[in-house]
């Protein structure tokens, strides 16, 4: 049975109350990234890692991600700025995941520019960039030695995976299978110009192991995300994409996330979270039972 979680901030951003919350919703495994005690995952101390795991623990739960923003950052920066700010921060989440005991660690696509430039951005990391490739590898094996998985999840504006070429590209030059898999967070492809489909995901299913839920819908001509809605109104095929995940087992636990895009006169925007919840919840049952 698949299960379901969302970035622990979407229930509240007070962490215990977030747990309450989540334990009424159903929710058994977490995906913690911000508001912890007022702190990211990765800035916890080790005590405040200890009271939150005790917390967790309390509630019956479990943790499934820690959602890093590790390299999430410019390339034009330079190997020096991502040794420093990035792979060296590796260490830190490790510290982390040794009290909380997650499966997974989230690592960020890097940001890339391409006005002017190449506009595959993995024909440009390989020809000027390919001291990033390395430290991807060298942060998946971190991890993996650690005793995790690493997962590598597209965001949503100015980076390197705005296409599925780029995106399989990327990780058969990573070459870590069993290591690292791609979180497929569909609205972020999509903002960057890739409409979510049953072709996109069926290219990009070999390398998916997490599967990022968010609504949004579209505004006049053409397929461009302008309106935040709720994923039943969502503008791309929610429904028959979500069933071939669950069928297909590629993501074992399937995260909600909040739905990018403006506030449309008139949406009625009220409870969104349960909504969305309470939706997917629906379908899985009618793929599974």
């Amino acid at each position: 049975m698949v299960k379901l979680t969302m970035l622990n901030s979407m229930a509240s951003a007070d962490f215990t109350a977030s747990l309450d919350q989540q334990k009424i919703w159903g929710i058994e495994v977490l995906d913690l990234k911000n508001c912890i005690f007022g702190k990211s995952v990765i800035d916890l101390s080790e005590e405040e890692a200890k009271a939150a795991d005790a917390e967790i623990r309390k509630r019956g739960m479990s943790v499934y991600c820690l959602s890093t923003d590790l390299f999430h950052d410019d390339l034009e920066k330079g190997e020096a700025a991502f040794a420093t700010e990035h792979l060296a921060k590796v260490e830190r989440i490790l510290a982390v995941a040794e009290i909380l005991k997650p499966r997974v660690i989230r690592l960020l696509s890097a940001r890339y520019r391409r006005g002017g430039g190449e506009p595959n951005s993995m024909k440009h990391i390989l020809r000027h960039a390919p001291w990033l490739m390395n430290m991807y590898r060298r942060a998946v094996d971190e991890i993996a030695a650690a005793g995790y998985q690493a997962t590598i999840e597209n965001e949503w504006n100015s980076n390197i995976f705005a296409s599925p070429d780029e995106i399989v590209a990327f990780f058969r030059e990573l070459d870590r299978e069993g290591k690292a898999f791609f979180t497929y967070d569909v609205q972020n492809l999509w903002t960057m110009g890739t409409f979510p489909s049953l072709e996109v995901y069926r290219t990009l299913s070999p390398y998916i192991g997490y599967f990022h839920l968010k609504g949004g819908m579209r505004g006049g001509a053409g397929d461009a995300l302008e309106w935040k809605s709720a994923l039943e109104d969502a503008s791309w095929p929610v429904r028959e994409l979500l069933r071939e995940v669950v069928r297909d087992g590629v993501s074992p636990v399937i995260c909600l996330n909040p739905s990018h895009g403006k506030e449309r006169d008139g949406y009625d925007y009220a409870n969104m979270t349960a909504r969305d919840l309470d939706f997917v919840n629906r379908l899985i049952r009618e793929v599974t039972e």
